[in-house]
């Protein structure tokens, strides 16, 4: 039996339709996977925990992220125009340094598994990122069309990934490199902090759909406290416990935000509270092993478990949002 010709179009259109609207935000949900596997990656060695979930969530990682990119490299392929125009839209240029960081947490996850591709993994996150923090500070400079209000949380991802780069490089032996991408991140982060806060004291409220993105404020200080443990060859100085203290504060600071979040609808930007939680859960368990604190260690417990189950319900919400046909549609 012959199938229509018009079933056959539009099943295409259809296909077509959900490739079109495949967003890159999407990205940030392998800097959740992989930020919980760290989590149980290092839990492993400061905590006790097992080893075993941590050596799984590396893989599932690495093929998110593999599935991700393909997808996305093919909306390039075939829809061009709709990758510029999401590359010239205030909030999801943002979001394209997902790419580079994915790539690097990736190398992150494998690097005392297969060190060998998280090296190259790692060679080519961190060259990405150069190029894409280059590009993203270039096309904030020059622009002529974006107002404060356009400013938002997720403006620190480009500048995040540069702080990620050390929690691989170090481990092979990049040290220069890392002090490089460190020394960016960490400067353009405190420039940043002061860009956002004038937006937040003197513009109006972020829009409902941005509110989760407030969670990345919590990134910059533990990745950067990571981060600077590594290059510092874990000696617990001055410098880490300002990066640290100041996760904290900035945790704290979010509480405060948690009615007003719970009421939200989902969206997929509530991805943004994963990454930052599981740094911040790491960082924890980092400070609790130098200091040799109870307090600490049992505050990085909880945070594993919470870190871990926050992200099974993100991924539950998402894969219902996909069901519902909510996700790879038009940005109303």
């Amino acid at each position: 039996m012959a199938i229509p010709s018009e079933s056959i179009t539009k099943a295409a259109v259809e296909r077509e339709s959900w490739l079109v609207h495949f967003p890159v935000v999407l990205f940030a949900t392998v800097m959740g996977v992989a930020g919980v596997t760290l989590v149980w990656q290092r839990g492993a060695a400061l905590l006790d925990l097992p080893a075993l979930p941590g050596r799984r969530l590396a893989f599932v990682s690495v093929a998110l992220y593999t599935i991700l990119l393909v997808i996305y490299l093919a909306k390039l392929l075939r829809h061009p125009g709709a990758v510029r125009a999401e590359f010239r839209h205030p909030v999801r240029l943002a979001f394209f340094p997902t790419l580079s960081i994915g790539m690097l947490l990736c190398a992150t996850v494998l690097v005392h598994v297969y060190p060998p591709v998280s090296f190259w993994l790692w060679s080519l996150g961190a060259l990405a990122q150069l190029v894409f923090t280059l590009v993203v500070l270039s096309l904030w400079i020059g622009q002529t069309h974006w107002e404060p209000t356009h400013i938002n949380p997720a403006w620190f991802i480009p500048i995040v990934g540069n702080v990620v780069v050390p929690l691989a490089g170090v481990e092979h032996g990049e040290l220069e490199i890392s002090w490089f991408f460190f020394s960016v991140g960490i400067v353009f982060w405190l420039v940043l902090k002061s860009i956002m806060f004038y937006r937040f004291f003197f513009h109006h409220p972020l829009p409902e759909r941005l509110l989760p993105t407030l969670a990345i404020l919590l990134a910059p200080p533990a990745v950067g406290f990571l981060a600077y443990m590594q290059l510092n060859h874990g000696a617990l100085d001055g410098m880490a416990r300002v990066l640290y203290y100041m996760a904290v504060f900035t945790f704290l600071l979010l509480l405060g935000q948690l009615r007003r979040w719970l009421r939200l609808r989902f969206f997929l930007s509530w991805w943004a509270y994963s990454f930052p939680l599981a740094a911040f859960t790491v960082a924890t368990g980092v400070m609790a092993v130098r200091l040799d604190s109870s307090l600490l260690a049992g505050a990085a417990h909880g945070l594993t478990w919470l870190c871990s189950l926050l992200v099974l319900l993100l991924v539950g919400l998402t894969v219902r949002a996909m069901l519902r046909g909510q996700v790879f549609v038009a940005e109303s």
